[in-house]
């Protein structure tokens, strides 16, 4: 059996065969699915942007794991393991106690998103806080930190495509990835969420095939787990010719386990906070059908320690990252499929690059349609449009949706693929500081708007500063050189209250609890003022209605 040429050598026919057949099918199912449980028309944000609010257990399980388990988790997670060690790991505990601290908060949002024809998070906080404004910044900041979210897909799927042999630069080198997007981009203008749903079985079913298959067959080929980790921790321990520092450990230090700590759990706390992660929620059919899902989705956080653990095979594999032909650099999140490129049979890494291909597809659409409904609902309809139809609403989201995925591309076409890098990395940070208005208010209205909305601004502007202090000395790169803040550098109005301090922080978790505090002094601030808080649309039955209450708002009526 055949293995494929070494990456770099020219065109993989047999793997490019089996790539373009996968994705023709998947391109089928994307079209065919505007008829798959479909209503009398889609010409609603219930129909196209929710998929009519009545997936059940099994589509849930299958969309919601193909949201959040994306193709560049499945290249950028190992290939943070291959080049840092252990500290590439922090995916594995957030993605394990996310749902725990989700499950409840989840079942909230759906009931009172249900009963009142809710479809976005800015919807919630609109109706919760009666504040115009407030759901305007929510709504902005969903939109912002999804867009670099969308271009990372499209790094994933270039990660692949270069690892074929398509690794040219300028527009003819990226254009297998721009007719990828536009059938992308076809398919869910015309199917919605039903699109990304039906894929998604397809994507997730290779996945765990090629995952599986990894971690026992590359082992076996390559002398076992404890020959792995021995080969690692030796090339781990080799000094950074720019840092003169090791490289990484299969440990972690003294120095980066508080920031293991603060990174998992704010990434736990921000993944939720993500329109497109609340659209699957939302999509549900019932409480019942989230709380399965809370309880199934860990599944999927197995498969992601499988699978960081195939950063160490590629270390002793001896794989080397492919030269970006347009930057000159190399590119890190080829590991993984440089990996598999050097080690299965054609045949077999065809399949896997489908998988990660297609594994690109799916968030993709999910997070357009997400920001699309977010544009929609709380810009478009509140502030250009106030008697916009529910067929005119659907339309506009259709458009946007499709703005949203080329603007996408754009980033991946003409700036440095390391900038969406860049603003995915603050875009984590920017989604957490609507945790007090979204996930907080499910619970209480305490919070006065005004501290919300002072808050939001106090963490947005110094979770920014704070990342763009960081350097990135194996780059050389001054500036937002990555999401880890020596404690000594945390300055607060320029008194540093760890001097010297070489342990480090996510500044995410920082920029939040400095978030709450102001939160908390503004609102304290505001009621002894009296300062009126808004009116608050939803009622406590709200907040536990399920699918079968008679009394729930029909599915498609006019918000």
């Amino acid at each position: 059996m055949a293995l494929a040429q070494a990456p770099g050598s020219g065109l993989q026919w047999v793997e490019l065969t089996v790539f373009i057949l996968l994705f023709l099918v998947v391109s089928v199912m994307g079209f065919v699915a505007s008829r798959w449980r479909a209503a009398a028309s889609l010409d609603h944000l219930d129909e196209w942007g929710l998929g009519g609010r009545k997936f059940g257990s099994w589509i849930t399980w299958f969309l919601v794991g193909g949201d959040l388990y994306t193709a560049y988790t499945f290249v950028a997670v190992p290939a943070l393991v291959f080049g840092a060690g252990a500290l590439g790991f922090y995916a594995l505990p957030y993605t394990v106690i996310l749902y725990p601290i989700v499950f409840l908060p989840a079942l909230r949002m759906w009931s009172v998103s249900r009963s009142r024809g809710y479809v976005t998070p800015a919807d919630f906080v609109r109706g919760r806080y009666g504040s115009p404004t407030l759901a305007l910044l929510i709504a902005i900041t969903g939109i912002v930190a999804t867009m670099p979210y969308i271009a990372l897909q499209l790094v994933g799927l270039e990660a692949v495509l270069r690892t074929m042999g398509l690794n040219g630069g300028g527009i003819a080198g990226h254009l297998p990835l721009l007719i990828a997007f536009l059938v992308l981009a076809l398919y869910t203008y015309q199917s919605g969420l039903r699109a990304p749903a039906l894929i998604a079985f397809v994507k997730d079913g290779l996945i765990y095939i090629v995952i599986l298959v990894a971690v026992f067959y590359l082992p076996s080929k390559l002398g076992g787990w404890s020959h792995i980790f021995d080969t690692s921790a030796q090339a781990l321990s080799q000094p950074n010719p720019n840092t003169g520092k090791p490289k990484g450990s299969i440990l972690l230090t003294g120095t980066n386990q508080l920031q293991y700590i603060t990174l998992a759990l704010g990434s736990a706390l921000a993944l939720f906070l993500y329109p497109h992660s609340l659209t699957g929620v939302l999509a549900s059919r019932g409480r019942n059908v989230i709380k399965r899902n809370m309880i199934a989705l860990p599944a999927y956080s197995l498969l992601l320690g499988l699978l960081a653990l195939l950063g160490y095979v590629a270390l002793t594999a001896g794989v080397k990252p492919i030269t970006n032909a347009a930057t000159g650099n190399a590119d890190s999140n080829t590991v993984v499929p440089v990996l598999f490129d050097t080690q299965f049979p054609s045949w077999f890494a065809g399949i896997a690059f489908a998988a990660i291909g297609i594994g690109a597809l799916v968030p993709a659409a999910i997070m357009s349609i997400a920001a699309a409904n977010l544009w929609t609902r709380n810009i478009y309809k509140e502030y250009l449009k106030r008697d916009a139809t529910p067929s005119q609403e659907a339309k506009q989201a259709k458009i946007a949706s499709l703005v949203v995925k080329f603007g996408a591309v754009a980033f991946i076409l003409f700036i440095d693929p390391q900038f969406s890098i860049d603003l995915q990395l603050i875009g984590g940070v920017l989604i957490l500081q609507t945790l007090p208005a979204v996930a907080i208010a499910l619970y209480t209205r305490w919070f006065h708007r005004i501290g919300l909305i002072a808050g939001w601004a106090v963490g947005m502007a110094w979770g920014i500063a704070m990342l763009y202090s960081i350097p990135n000395p194996n780059t050389k790169r001054a500036h937002f050189g990555g999401s880890a803040l020596p404690l000594k550098d945390l300055s607060i109005f320029g008194w540093h209250p760890f001097p010297g301090s070489m342990v480090q922080i996510y500044p995410g978790f920082v920029a939040l609890i400095a978030n709450l505090v102001v939160a908390v002094i503004v609102t304290v601030i505001a009621r002894s003022l009296k300062i009126f808080n808004g009116t608050d649309d939803t009622e406590g039955t709200d907040y536990h209605a399920d699918e079968h209450d008679k009394d729930l708002r029909p599915i498609g009526a006019a918000h």
